[in-house]
């Protein structure tokens, strides 16, 4: 702990309502709770270091299992909205009909835009510039049950290790997702089972290549952050 204490000044700098999370995790102690938050911290920074390797190894397996549906000498799938993401017409639960696709194609045709240079709206940009345009939250949902047949049955299941089933990827991405929105948002992991979510990071790596599980576990400030989680 700094010299500067645990003051009421801590409320002004986290607010009242934030810093209380962390008071009710350590017992109403104000010197653990700030301890907490300084793990929490770290625990974040952690996990964005492994949630970056992992994002960065699931889009380019799907992007090379998309790749398989384009012809010889057809246009990168970035570039295909319509063809990898018709219209998929339902009625909500209003009444309404609406295109679960068209969040997908907007979310390509934003990143197109983001990756074309400006003032050369005219030249189409490289596709490696889209794609790390695109979110967490557009490969997110390339496993849904809505995807199974149109992008998992042809095409995704081939980013994986032969056998793995389309609900087992979609299971730990959807946690991570979530993960990966806290830790974007410096909200609060004390109340997750983060040995769940290590584990999931490390089973989702080798489902995608099991060197690059090793290559995270072998490099990862998790296991050593999790056992120092003040008590």
């Amino acid at each position: 702990m700094t010299a500067v204490g645990t003051g009421g000044w801590v409320e002004g700098w986290l607010s009242a309502t934030r810093f209380a999370v962390y008071l009710q995790a350590a017992g109403q102690d104000r010197r653990l709770a700030v301890e907490l938050y300084e793990w929490n911290t770290a625990i974040s920074s952690a996990f964005h270091h492994d949630l970056a390797h992992l994002e960065v190894g699931l889009r380019n397996a799907y992007d090379r299992a998309l790749m398989r549906g384009v012809g010889p000498n057809g246009q990168h799938w970035v570039f295909q909205p319509h063809a990898f993401f018709p219209p998929q017409i339902k009625t909500a639960s209003n009444g309404k009909r609406v295109d679960d696709n068209q969040k997908s194609r907007d979310q390509l045709n934003h990143a197109i835009q983001q990756a074309t240079p400006a003032r050369m709206t005219a030249v189409q940009p490289a596709s490696g510039k889209v794609i790390a345009e695109l979110s967490f939250g557009f490969w997110r949902y390339l496993t849904s049950r809505r995807q199974h047949q149109p992008l998992w049955v042809p095409y995704l299941h081939h980013a994986f290790v032969p056998g793995t089933a389309r609900s087992t990827v979609d299971g730990h991405v959807d946690k991570l997702h979530r993960l990966r929105n806290r830790v974007a948002h410096h909200e609060p992991l004390t109340g997750l089972d983060l040995k769940d979510r290590y584990s999931r990071v490390l089973a989702l790596a080798a489902l995608i290549d099991p060197l690059l599980e090793v290559y995270i576990s072998d490099n990862s400030p998790c296991p050593q952050l999790l056992a120092a989680r003040p008590r």
